[in-house]
């Protein structure tokens, strides 16, 4: 089977590759753009700008993949209200493109589209855990632009008849992934702490909102999953179904640390909205595939500290 990763040079993408090949025995392609770095031994590599169909019309043509997992996103909240236009191209356009330049071929491929739990928005208390049909409410420029994406996807399943799956991924954390997300921003501190780059004291931003945490490999397993047994134009919540408070986050990482160190709320990591609770039901994708998240929350933020410790050796 071919497999074709599109946006494959961020947090997700080598996790995604790495399992397909290894794993499951595809023969894997990655789309990156140019200013990025990728090095996979395990996988053919094209340079695409998804904001160009005609890019991306060629390396369909080039690889013609069975499986198709549009991952090419501008995944950042914070920075969705830092630089609205650029969410909005690369999230909306940037799926437009990939949707018509498969709606030309002249085969079905399976196409994956992965969205965020963030598109839930201000969810009610008596809301939790959400379903995937409970009415949307994004509260943020990034998730508007995967609800979005998500209605693009269910109606170009039904007027055009693409094979097209849709997720919503709750929070994805493991090792590797950019300090813009919270998990890897605490360990990154506890780390510069403990090699004396910084002083004891931890910078963060709204510690109440509570949040569900997914190993990225576990995530990685339910992509594959879902992009053969999943339901045309249907959708599947991703994660744990259990939400944390992010000072739960924090005490957990500070609690690996031998070191005394101080929290401070930084107003600059602050959003100008944050939804209070986000929980998913995942019942949805385990009747589908059978998935259930193996790694523990405690194993991934060991791994990822030790990641930021042995990073900030080198």
């Amino acid at each position: 089977m071919k497999a074709l990763v599109i946006g494959g040079g961020g947090f997700v993408g080598p996790y995604l590759v790495n399992h397909l090949h290894n794993d499951l025995g595809y023969e894997v392609s990655v789309t990156k753009t140019v200013k990025e770095q990728l090095n996979l031994s395990n996988a053919w590599i094209y340079d695409c700008d998804i904001l160009d169909k005609s890019q991306i019309s060629q390396v369909l043509g080039r690889v013609r993949p069975d499986y198709i997992f549009h991952l090419a996103a501008q995944s950042s909240v914070s920075m969705s209200w830092k630089n609205p236009a650029l969410t909005i191209d690369v999230n909306v356009k940037g799926s437009i493109n990939v949707l018509d330049a498969v709606r030309e071929l002249d085969y079905k491929p399976r196409i994956l589209l992965i969205g965020s739990g963030e598109e839930y928005g201000h969810i009610k208390q008596e809301e939790c855990p959400i379903v995937e049909d409970t009415v949307l409410r994004p509260g943020n420029i990034y998730a508007a632009t995967k609800s979005c994406q998500n209605m693009l996807g269910s109606i170009y399943a039904s007027a055009y008849d693409c094979d097209v799956m849709m997720v919503r991924a709750f929070n994805h954390i493991g090792p590797n992934q950019t300090p813009l997300f919270v998990v890897a921003d605490f360990c990154k501190q506890v780390a510069e702490i403990e090699k004396g780059e910084k002083e004891p004291v931890m910078y963060v931003g709204n510690l109440s909102a509570k949040r569900d945490f997914t190993d990225v490999r576990d995530v990685v397993r339910a992509y594959a999953l879902l992009v053969k047994q999943g339901t045309k134009g249907e959708t599947y919540n991703v994660g744990t179904g259990h939400a944390l408070a992010i000072q739960e986050i924090l005490d957990r990482i500070i609690a690996l640390s031998s070191k005394e160190i101080e929290v401070r709320v930084d107003p600059a990591k602050l959003r100008p909205v944050d939804v209070p609770i986000i929980e998913p039901d995942i019942s949805k994708i385990k009747a589908c595939t059978g998935w259930t998240p193996q790694i523990s929350l405690d194993q991934t933020i060991q791994e990822t500290l030790d990641y930021w410790r042995n990073r900030n050796a080198r």
